[in-house]
């Protein structure tokens, strides 16, 4: 099971004062000393958090894995090309949502999609896809020659403490398994905390997490080499 802690929240720390502190780039590198995998990081078509000077910075300091989430559009390809990063996560993006709500759409989606996904590979990027724990999404995301899935959890996470709970779980772990038959590594991600990743990681097809907003939140309590630490034994426990 590999941990990548999204960074995005430092960002909006310090775009919250206008400062140049706390540096997403040394947050990074505190998660990666404290026992990460990777590290993940969106750079969203408003720069509401993570910039483009971020993200080159992240690329010249990081020896790890470096997973870039960004829109499916002209622009973030070409800057994902440009830059490098060993993975992109293709996500769904909304200007006046709060954070990413929802998976990709996949099934339906146009042919720009499936240009997006071959320039990428062309550019021997790995490609992933953020989607909703659906046979059809899983099945089409297949067919667009992606390397790796992200199960969204944010129903589950939701649902967390309901009875409503046990069947978000069996319908990630179903999606997780569909998905390892045809071929494709399983991430899961959105929602998760020290709390309900146990139970998740019960499901033996998901490999990696991204988790980041409730790391950086916990680090307000428990310092960031805590939450790392923390997160890290609540997701290696039940294994």
């Amino acid at each position: 099971m590999r941990l990548h802690i999204n960074i995005d929240h430092v960002a909006t720390l310090r775009n919250a004062r206008g400062t140049t502190y706390p540096d997403p780039v040394e947050a990074a590198r505190q998660c990666l000393e404290a026992g990460a995998h990777g590290i993940t990081a969106h750079l969203r078509e408003d720069r509401r958090h993570i910039r483009d000077e971020d993200v080159d910075r992240l690329r010249s300091s990081l020896k790890t894995t470096f997973n870039l989430e960004m829109a499916a559009t002209d622009e973030m390809v070409a800057i994902a090309c440009r830059v490098q990063p060993d993975v992109v996560t293709l996500v769904p993006e909304r200007r006046e949502e709060r954070t990413t709500e929802g998976g990709l759409e996949v099934a339906n989606a146009g042919p720009a999609l499936k240009k997006h996904v071959e320039a990428l590979r062309a550019a021997n990027i790995k490609v992933s896809l953020f989607i909703a724990a659906d046979v059809a999404q899983v099945e089409a995301s297949r067919a667009l020659g992606v390397q790796q899935i992200e199960l969204h959890t944010g129903e589950y996470a939701h649902a967390f403490g309901t009875d409503a709970a046990k069947s978000e779980l069996a319908r990630l772990a179903a999606a997780a398994k569909q998905g390892q038959a045809l071929g494709l590594e399983i991430a899961a991600g959105h929602g998760l905390t020290t709390k309900n990743v146990p139970a998740l990681v019960t499901i033996p097809e998901i490999v990696e997490l991204n988790i980041g907003h409730a790391v950086i939140a916990d680090s307000v309590f428990l310092g960031l080499t805590g939450a790392v630490r923390a997160m890290l034994s609540a997701v290696s426990a039940p294994r």
